[in-house]
Parts: structure tokens; C-alpha cells; sequence
């Protein structure tokens, strides 16, 4: 069954201020749909919202994953459904090595920490330390795999989790991550952020890939220039908490070329306004 996330009339808001204001969106597994917008539109808080950071407030609306509601699920949960959050700027983790926090993610994304709490409660017995981990020669051997086919190089494994990392080290780290995971929906806040030309040409490469192997993509992103790398089959443009226009590739290509200020200037006017959101 193909994956397919939507987002209906979707209002969200924090410390009371609302910051999404009805986003409809949809995104389907295999596809890539960049999202296109200025600084401070909401692109991040929507990404933040579908994943379930607590700190956002949902006052209307629905998020659907195959046509349920995941407002009440927790992050964990969201996660083990197949949904995947790269972090513009991710988190540094010392004294966690990449491999370790891998594992420890994939082994709760993929049931087995699950599965170990359930044989624990049916016979009475404390297993022992790791017994709800993926087993580490597998691990390994997985790990080492897609490492190879990402363009990763295999010392990540023994480093810190993003602890000294270049900006394209830590997207390619995100790209791993995505590839061990194996999220049928991965929304990707900003891949583009901070990367040289090298390193933006590897991050996509590694994109293109996991959408070729079936995962969607909300590719979140100011500029023109990742999409010259990341194919997309649709581009919405954000703006103010919603979406104005959604269209095919041309849309970023316009943007590109008129910039974000006419679509402020666009939606100055009411009929403007309408022509422009109405497609």
C-alpha cells in the first residue's frame, strides 16, 4: 500500500500565536514535493507539527496518515508509522557514538524493543542488557551497507553523534538515518542549509535514492538551487501559514526568477489573492 500524508485545514499555534494558519498539503510515498517559502513563513513549524513536538499547539484541523488521524500519537509512534523529521540544524550528542543511537533507533522504530517488553511481561523474566536491540552482527553488516551506498564513510560510526560535524556531515548523517529508518514519509527541513556545492551534490544524490526506493519526501527549502539536484513532482509555495500555490516545477523556477516579494505583493490584492491561491 502506498503511503499518503495529509494535511487538512490545518491550524497550529505556540505560546498563543498562531503560526500555521489552514495548511492543506498532501504528500505520497515516492514522490517528492518541495515546500518554497521565505523566513519565518511557518515551513519549519509545519515539519515540526507533523512530527509531534509538543511545544506546538494544534487548535484545528487534521493530519492523516493512509487516511487516520495521528493527532494523538505521540513522536515514538509517528516514527514507528514511517514518518521521519531532518532537522535543518541537528543536535549535537556527545558521549553517544552514531553507531549506538542508530541501533537504539532502529530497534524501536522496527519493533524490538516492543517485542522484548512483551516476551518480558508474558514470562516474568529480566532479559539481559541489549536482548532488545537489533542483534549487532546484523546491525553492523546493514549499517556497513548502506554506509557504502551513501557515500558515507564507515569511521561516522565510532564519532560522536554529530559532535564536531561539518554542516554536510551532519546532512549526510541525516541521509543514513533515513536509510537505516526506512520512512515511507521523511520531511526534510532546509537538506540545503550550509552545504557546499560537493556536499549539497552527495545529500541529494542520497535523496534521490531513498525516493527511488519508495520513500516521500516534503522537501522544505528557501531556494532554487537543491531542486536543480532533487527532481520535484510538485512545489507549494508557503507564505503567512498556508499554502498559496502549488503547481509543477516551473512554480520554483518562477520564484527563482520574481522572487518572494511578489508573491506578497500578489496577495495584497483580494482578487489577486484568489486568482493566485485557486491555481
Amino acid at each position: 500500500m502506498t503511503a499518503t500524508l495529509e494535511i487538512k485545514d490545518l491550524h497550529a499555534s505556540v505560546e498563543g500565536k498562531e503560526i500555521l494558519k489552514g495548511v492543506n498539503l498532501t504528500i505520497r510515498q515516492g514522490e517528492v514535493h518541495a515546500l518554497m517559502g521565505p523566513n519565518g513563513s511557518g515551513k519549519s513549524t509545519l515539519g515540526y507539527v507533523i512530527a509531534g513536538h509538543p511545544h506546538y499547539e494544534v487548535t484545528s484541523g487534521d493530519i492523516l496518515f493512509n487516511g487516520e488521524s495521528i493527532l494523538d500519537l505521540e513522536p515514538d509512534e509517528r516514527a514507528k508509522l514511517g514518518i521521519f523529521l531532518a532537522f535543518q540544524y541537528p543536535v549535537a550528542v556527545p558521549g553517544v557514538s552514531f553507531a549506538n543511537f542508530l541501533r537504539a533507533a532502529v530497534s524501536s522504530v522496527r519493533g524490538y524493543k516492543d517485542r522484548a517488553r512483551e516476551e518480558m511481561a508474558r514470562t516474568g523474566q529480566l532479559k539481559e542488557v541489549g536482548s532488545e536491540l537489533m542483534p549487532m552482527r546484523e546491525f553492523r553488516k546493514e549499517l556497513f551497507e548502506k554506509m557504502d551506498r551513501f557515500n558515507v564513510d564507515r569511521a561516522f560510526a565510532r564519532r560522536y553523534l554529530n559532535d564536531g560535524f561539518s554542516g554536510g556531515e551532519k546532512k549526510r548523517g541525516e541521509v543514513l538515518q533515513m536509510a537505516m529508518l526506512q520512512p515511507k514519509i521523511a520531511i526534510l527541513d532546509e537538506s540545503d542549509s550550509g552545504l557546499d556545492i560537493d556536499a549539497l551534490r552527495v545529500v541529494s544524490d542520497g535523496i534521490n535514492k531513498l525516493v527511488a526506493d519508495g520513500m516521500g519526501a516534503l522537501l522544505i527549502t528557501h531556494y532554487q538551487r537543491i531542486l536543480d539536484y532533487v527532481k520535484p513532482d510538485q512545489v507549494s509555495v508557503f507564505y503567512d501559514g498556508s499554502v498559496v500555490l502549488t503547481g509543477g516545477p516551473e512554480v520554483a523556477t518562477m520564484l527563482e526568477e520574481k522572487g518572494y516579494g511578489w508573491v506578497e505583493d500578489h496577495l495584497a490584492e483580494p482578487e489577486a489573492r484568489k486568482e493566485l491561491v485557486n491555481g
